[in-house]
């Protein structure tokens, strides 16, 4: 006769008929278990190979080539250690697109974000348009760079250029905008400004749009009738994660200019406009100096995770998360 017949009141049967019922489910379980983890490593392996193949593996490349003297179609390279990097140090051509680098993000992060956010204020406080003006300053982030840049070589030509025609119509003769080396890298900032100008407005359309209306009705009750103040009290603080959002991506994105200036200037006058993603094109692709290139490669990769560390470590601390 079963156990659990004979032995079906006392409770030391009753925990043995249990303990039985889990060890006998134990490897249904562990079966299930295992076939969620199969399937799991199903799904995600393509994102893991795209990963290792088209990030990773690149990188760590970048790493290693910065310490040779690798060129394109060399049948073989040497490891020269800090040699490249050395050779930057000296490089007056690196110095210069360094610090066109840092003159771009310096007037394109401040003027991109303040710009958007007033567009956003504007935006918001009316009553009638939103949608069309969102599309309107959003077109640029959805166009071609290449086709936009040739639409501003037009407006910034010295002599058939609209800009310079309107000057003109006031009694001002209007600079060589592209070509001066004076007004280059203003230019250049200015048509960034204009790139980044729709893509951080919708950010912060969707940051306003997500502050509770009644938080303006409790500053105004409590003493802030006047917009600059709410604004201050109010909009300003409950924007904060949004606009570190902004700022990060609006950084990142000025890092990485290239394509205006490979298709506007090259580069130049006298390497005026040099930026350290078109340096590196030039040292790789022009010169076949792939270990050279590489090496300024590490320093841009440097710069890029130098701006993450300032946004989770010093910037986020002072966000309000209400």
């Amino acid at each position: 006769m079963p156990a659990a017949a004979v032995c079906a009141t006392p409770p030391w049967c009753r925990s043995r008929a249990l303990s039985e019922a889990v060890l006998s489910a134990a490897p249904a379980r562990r079966e299930g278990a295992t076939g969620e983890a199969l399937t799991a490593w199903a799904l995600g392996l393509p994102a893991v190979l795209a990963y290792l193949v088209l990030l990773l593996l690149p990188t760590l490349a970048a790493i290693l080539l910065a310490f040779t003297d690798y060129e394109l179609g060399a049948p073989a390279f040497a490891w020269i250690g800090l040699d490249n990097f050395s050779e930057l140090l000296r490089d007056r051509g690196f110095a210069q697109a360094l610090r066109n680098t840092v003159f771009y993000v310096a007037v394109v992060t401040p003027g991109s974000i303040l710009g958007a956010l007033a567009l956003a204020l504007l935006i918001e406080a009316g009553t009638r348009g939103r949608t069309l003006f969102r599309a309107v300053f959003f077109l640029p982030v959805v166009s071609l760079t290449v086709a936009m840049a040739s639409a501003w070589q037009y407006l910034l030509h010295p002599s058939i250029g609209p800009l310079n025609a309107v000057l003109r119509q006031v009694g001002i003769d209007g600079p060589a905008w592209l070509s001066s080396s004076d007004t280059v890298m203003w230019s250049l900032a200015a048509i960034g400004i204009w790139e980044n100008l729709g893509f951080n407005l919708v950010l912060f359309l969707a940051g306003l749009t997500a502050i509770p209306r009644e938080m303006y009705a409790a500053a105004e009750v409590d003493g802030a009738p006047s917009a600059w103040e709410r604004f201050r009290l109010v909009t300003w603080p409950m924007l904060g994660p949004t606009t570190l959002f902004v700022l990060t991506i609006t950084m990142i994105r000025s890092v990485r200019v290239f394509d205006t200036v490979k298709v506007l200037t090259q580069g130049g006058p006298n390497r005026a406009s040099e930026v350290l993603l078109h340096a590196m094109y030039l040292e790789g692709f022009t010169y076949f100096r792939l270990g050279y290139s590489a090496a300024i490669t590490l320093v841009f990769l440097a710069i890029v995770l130098a701006l993450m560390w300032l946004q989770t470590r010093v910037l986020d601390k002072r966000v309000h998360y209400g």
